[in-house]
């Protein structure tokens, strides 16, 4: 990863050599650029435009992380130092390649070719000021100077890519990375024991390897050195594992700090380096100058698994990862500090871990910590060893911790392990940003692939979630929406079981479930079983929250609380906490009657059709028969208007059957349906009779609460058993009800399929709810089966992706910003126009 600096004279074959050895899309050249902005490639007054420019796209590349190659003369200095400046900015290596062609061949080269006709005079002086510049390149900063003499030189020379020293991306672990040992070699021994690992000691009984037999690799975040009894034997048995293979080490500060110790370099003889370097003096030269070479070849950082894991001794900000420069490595063995000083004289660290927004894990050292805490996929594994603390490791991929206690403290701490006063970003580590959510954004799932969220619904999205939501800090998932089946073309049915079925049987699900429909409104329920647990996960008191599939508290009284406190007792009786041993549940449920959420809506929308209707059907009726006695041909239209008054008075009882009275939460009932996500455990990956057994135990703990969802399993290549489910689908909306969701039995679908979660399957009466009265009129119903359902059923997919990628980041542990962007996008694709009668 690096600037490459073409540095020759005009006709030394800069451009040429250029696109021999690097791809069209890495060279930016100065001739194209003057190109690009004066129509002519040698106007040399669109010079100064053309390197804004030139620069302009370079910083981008850069940034982006990719090789960028500048084919220009570049033999001044000041346009050399404007491009080892650039470098810099982006902590990228300036790499210069100097083409020193004879000057003769360069004026017969420019001769030859029409556009170059500026004179001899010109190379010359290019040619004296690149004599001039050769001694000085690497002062100016480049970090390697490849000289190339010879036309045959150029035309023969060879490329090798060689990846930074910190990029082991290619190296996947299993790793064990462990925090600061400080010289505690006897703690280092029996760590790597508890992680399984067999030491190897010398015939002095010294240990100077160690193997997993797994094929672990140990990852040592740095100061291994100062402080502690004996460092020696820190550093003999990290070296032997490190020329073994078994492990990595990056520097930290005292290493660093060491090294130049141990070269003559005059340092400050504090902080355990004295006690160091005479350990190190009683084992010899030999030893001595074996350990300043290992401590001189310590790389700031390590990009490991694919970017996917990062480790450094002080922690790194995402925009140093994988990058070379002075600023980096400083970040990386230092820390950023604030500029002012704690109680105890020591200068306070810049947080920078509760701004991370970067993929990949970060593990470090550095500053000693009581207990080691996630913060935003970062963690701090320096627990004081050497202070009287514990040596610390973190299973990597894993995330499970290690430690075991120090034999004594070794040396005297300057603060307290206890954690320090913390600033008011570091207390929130729940904190959102508007960066977070804002703007276009492709969020990686892992059921769905990428789901794109286009801006415009995101600014939708954050409208709703900053004026009407409940703290986002509960809002751990959203549900999504369900798609319909396939449009029947079955007499008289908009839609049937048929189709349904005939999907899932087509996309190879033969075992599907079907369950009714309850006529609520969608609730989620995060439930704690205490207070202390809420404060604890999700950063909030309280006992949880019920909200709708928007995100809004569905209760806007004390019900919510007395709700939460009836469901903890009901998981009480039914031992559902010991069950999925967890103190904390998150759960979809439909909360019915309808009118318990929905009575205005009830009242403004389906009652006022029903009383209008109500209102003139009758009457229309009336008349028509009254002109029907006069002798007037009106059969058709008093059959037909009696239909209509037919239709209103199935309309109006459709509604009717979903409310009743409710004065209090003694008429609230509560269908749960799905179990979502508990501590460290998702759900989604159970079968559906699972989740319908944990319902009923619910059922059975609380009837006057807790309703149990009827269902049945159906085997699609048994034709019987479609039909009985068929069946109970008719009987089941004939009386009333809304209807039936069709689902996998096995839940979770593989992945990256275009397979439904569920399909819902409603009955000819209640979608009159939904269409209106009238929609069974044969030409109403020949029109609504001409309804597109491709958009509705594209985001119900890609809505479900994201609600189980909400779900699989909670119980991993990331932070509530990953989190929150998954239930954000959900609430963002709402936004989206789609017919909502779907």
């Amino acid at each position: 990863m690096s600037l490459v600096v073409m540095i020759g004279t005009s006709g030394a074959g800069k451009t040429t050599f250029a696109h021999r050895h690097f791809a069209a899309t890495q060279i930016l050249s100065s001739d194209a650029f003057r190109g690009m902005v004066a129509d002519d490639a040698n106007d040399q007054s669109a010079t100064a435009a053309a390197f804004d420019a030139l620069h302009y796209i370079a910083g981008q590349r850069l940034a982006a992380g990719r090789v960028t190659v500048i084919d220009a003369t570049n033999v001044q200095r000041p346009a050399r130092a404007q491009l080892v400046r650039l470098a810099r900015e982006h902590d990228v290596l300036p790499v210069a390649i100097v083409l020193d062609v004879p000057e003769s061949v360069c004026i017969a080269r420019n001769e030859e070719r029409p556009d170059r006709q500026f004179g001899a005079h010109v190379v010359s002086r290019q040619h004296r000021e690149l004599r001039r510049s050769l001694k000085n390149l690497d002062r100016e900063g480049f970090r390697r100077v490849h000289h190339l003499r010879t036309p045959a030189e150029i035309s023969g020379a060879a490329f090798e890519v060689e990846p930074l020293l910190n990029d082991l991306r290619a190296h996947t672990g299993p790793f064990d990375v462990i925090g600061d040992v400080h010289g505690c070699r006897a703690e280092l021994e029996e760590l790597l024991a508890e992680l399984g690992w067999k030491v190897t000691f010398d015939s002095a009984g010294r240990a100077i390897d160690a193997c997993h037999p797994d094929g672990r690799t140990a990852v040592f975040v740095g100061d291994l050195v100062d402080r502690g009894p004996d460092t020696p034997g820190v550093l003999r048995l990290v070296m032997g594992m490190t020329n073994s293979g078994a492990a990595l080490c990056v520097s930290g500060n005292h290493e660093q700090k060491l090294a130049r110790a141990l070269r003559g370099q005059k340092v400050q003889l504090k902080h355990g380096i004295a006690e160091s370097l005479e350990q190190l003096a009683a084992e010899g030269d030999e030893f001595t100058h074996t350990a300043r070479l290992f401590l001189d070849g310590l790389v700031s950082h390590y990009v490991l698994d694919h970017g996917r894991l990062v480790v450094a001794h002080a922690g790194l900000p995402a925009q140093f990862h994988g990058r070379a420069s002075g600023r980096v490595r400083a970040f990386a063995l230092y820390g950023q500090t604030t500029g002012e000083t704690d109680d105890y004289g020591l200068p306070v660290r810049y947080p920078w871990a509760t701004d991370y927004r970067g993929a990949a894990t970060v593990l470090y050292g550095h500053t000693p910590i009581s207990e080691p805490e996630w913060i935003n996929r970062t963690m701090c594994l320096d627990t004081g060893c050497v202070f009287g603390g514990r040596l610390t490791a973190l299973r990597y991929p894993e995330r499970d911790l290690v430690s075991v206690p120090a034999h004594q403290q070794w040396h005297a701490s300057p603060r307290p392990l206890a954690p320090a006063p913390k600033t008011a970003a570091e207390r929130d580590r729940y904190s959102l940003q508007l960066d977070d959510v804002l703007g276009k954004r492709a969020i990686e799932t892992r059921h769905h692939g990428r789901v794109t969220i286009p801006a415009e619904n995101a600014s939708a999205a954050l409208e709703v979630m900053s004026r009407f939501t409940i703290d986002p800090r509960w809002l751990m998932y959203l549900p999504p929406t369900m798609a319909p089946c396939a449009t029947s073309t079955r007499d008289d049915y908009l839609e049937h079981p048929a189709e349904a079925f005939a999907e899932y049987r087509k996309a190879g699900v033969d075992d599907v479930v079907c369950q009714e429909k309850h006529m609520g409104s969608r609730a989620v329920i995060l439930v704690c079983r205490d207070d202390h647990t809420a404060e604890r996960r999700f950063g909030i008191r309280g006992a949880g929250a019920v909200f709708t599939r928007t995100g809004r508290s569905f209760f806007q009284d004390d019900r919510e609380d007395a709700l939460l406190s009836r469901i903890r007792a009901g998981f009480d009786d039914a031992g559902i906490w010991n069950d999925i041993a967890s103190d904390w549940l998150l759960l979809d449920t439909e909360v019915l009657p309808w009118n318990a959420k929905a009575d205005g809506l009830i009242r403004d929308q389906y009652g006022a059709v029903g009383a209008a209707g109500a209102a003139v059907l009758p009457a229309a009726v009336d008349l028509v028969a009254k002109a029907e006695s006069r002798g007037l041909d009106v059969a058709d239209l008093r059959a037909r208007s009696m239909r209509r008054a037919g239709n209103l008075d199935a309309y109006r009882a459709m509604y009717r059957t979903f409310c009743w009275p409710t004065s209090g939460l003694s008429d609230i009932k509560l269908a749960p349906f799905q179990l979502l996500a508990a501590e460290g455990a998702a759900f989604a990956g159970r079968p559906h009779p699972w989740h319908t057994a944990t319902a009923a135990k619910l059922s059975d703990a609380d009837p006057s609460l807790f309703l149990t969802t009827r269902g049945m399993a159906v085997d699609l290549s048994d034709p019987d058993s479609e039909h009985r489910a068929t069946s109970w689908w008719t009987t089941l909306t004939e009386s009333g009800f809304e209807g039936m969701v069709v689902k996998p039995a096995a839940n979770r679908t593989r992945p990256n399929t275009r397979i439904q979660p569920a399909i819902k399957v409603r009955g000819r009466e209640y979608l009159r709810l939904v269409y209106g009265p009238d929609y069974t009129l044969a030409d109403n119903l020949e029109r609504l089966r001409q309804r597109s359902l491709g958009r509705k059923r594209s985001l119900a997919l890609r809505e479900y992706a994201l609600g189980l990628e909400a779900i699989d980041r909670l119980v991993e542990g990331e932070p509530l910003w990953r989190v929150h962007e998954c239930v954000f996008g959900v609430l963002a694709l709402e936004t989206e126009p789609v017919d909502p009668r779907l």
